[in-house]
């Protein structure tokens, strides 16, 4: 699929965001072993939160709707064949540490762009636990018996994170994670609001053994990274009043938010509220004033890893040179996305380098419409496509269909706004 998209004069309306992909995974696995059925009502309907249903239904669990009918702590059944896990990150790290702790053996899959992305950062640590995890391919579980250990992250990954406490659900003792940088909790907060001994002290999570877990019945709100496309149009077309109805604002999301702010971008809170612990508003968006340059290091990258794409799309709007660093980790996505937002934006005009770990961007340019391509990538073909709302003539964009991973409504709601 190519999309089209010209110039926009005017943003305006109201969207409801794609329910948060992250709350959406967690949801469907630890609604799979709580004792009892659970709700989840707005899940995101992305092609990745699907391949976690998918695995969940090829061990044992019943998915339907908004229902999954947990099998309780022991309930799962092994799979007939190895777990599909699409191009799902989330889904095979995460089901790779509640997998270790089951008596039977797992084989998790992918397409290969997930076959090529890192699966030791996982392994590691699940050994340690007494796990049996090899990989590749990756292969979890047949060690029923776990030992609860502290582990010092040497990267900040959320996924890595929520795999091991997990494990540590089944584990003797207590298991600890240790961060760099405190990364998104939504697994601690969900834990926590089933029932599970959980323990936060700064970057410092622990788990305690768990025998059951109690169902949930929650309202996913709409996704931050998700709105963070919208925030960035914005603040960056002439005319612009967009509200964004009942997004997530866990703290642990929100880090890009408040740099737009200190940047100059203006987005407003309407209608806090809380749903199972989650935090969430409506969020209104209007034109930016003057603009500052972006200085993004090591610690706040990690926060916003998801949202650099679009952040890059806005420094080549700001005059100056903006800094984008500490972001490594864009390598090993679904695309490598440093050099696929290069790619794109220069084509488009824009002045970017990418090094090692970022970008360097000097602005404002004026920017062209060209063909570009999304290297199958969701997040760059949604950041090149708010690039083409403020470009002169039209812009394609290849392979735009992989929007479908996280936010299948995106080319609608964009049609809808202008």
């Amino acid at each position: 699929m190519i999309a089209t998209i010209r110039p926009a004069r005017k943003l305006e309306g109201e969207i409801t965001l794609p329910g948060d992909k992250s709350i959406s995974h967690r949801a469907l696995i630890l609604g799979a072993i709580a004792s009892g059925d659970s709700h989840a009502r707005g899940l995101s309907a992305g092609v990745d939160v699907k391949s976690t249903a998918a695995c969940l239904r090829d061990l044992g669990v019943d998915v339907g709707g908004t229902d999954i009918s947990g099998r309780g702590m022991r309930g799962l059944r092994p799979s007939a064949k190895p777990l599909d896990c699409g191009n799902s990150g989330t889904t095979m790290r995460l089901l790779a540490g509640l997998l270790a702790a089951q008596d039977f053996e797992t084989e998790l899959t992918g397409d290969d762009s997930l076959s090529r992305r890192p699966m030791d950062r996982v392994v590691e640590p699940l050994r340690r636990m007494q796990a049996r995890a090899s990989w590749p391919p990756l292969k979890v579980g047949g060690q029923a018996t776990l030992e609860g250990i502290e582990y010092t992250a040497p990267v900040p990954s959320a996924q890595v994170k929520s795999a091991i406490l997990l494990a540590g659900l089944y584990a003797a003792g207590d298991t600890a994670v240790v961060e760099p940088v405190k990364t998104r909790d939504h697994t601690e907060v969900m834990l926590g609001a089933m029932g599970a001994d959980v323990k936060i002290d700064g970057t410092r999570v622990a788990v305690g053994r768990t025998e059951r877990l109690e169902p949930i019945d929650i309202a996913v709100p709409g996704d931050f990274s998700a709105a963070a496309f919208w925030l960035v149009a914005g603040g960056l077309v002439e005319t612009s009043d967009i509200r964004l109805l009942a997004v997530g604002v866990n703290p642990t999301r929100t880090a890009f938010a408040g740099l737009l702010t200190s940047l100059g971008f203006r987005v407003g809170r309407a209608r806090p509220r809380l749903e199972a612990g989650e935090a969430v508003v409506d969020l209104e968006v209007t034109p930016a004033g003057d603009l500052r340059p972006v200085r993004v290091e090591a610690g706040m990258a990690a926060e916003m890893i998801d949202e650099l794409p679009v952040l890059a799309v806005a420094a080549t709007q700001i005059a100056g040179t903006s800094v984008i660093s500490g972001a490594g980790e864009l390598r090993v996505k679904e695309s490598d996305r440093l050099a696929a937002m290069e790619a794109g934006l220069s084509a488009m005009g824009a002045d970017i380098v990418t090094q090692e770990d970022g970008w360097v961007i000097n602005g404002p340019r004026r920017l062209e419409g060209a063909h570009v391509e999304s290297a199958g990538d969701h997040r760059v073909a949604m950041a090149l496509a708010i690039a083409a709302l403020i470009a002169d003539g039209k812009t394609e964009i290849e392979d735009a269909e992989c929007v479908e991973i996280s936010y299948p409504n995106f080319f609608d709601h964009l049609e809808y706004l202008c």
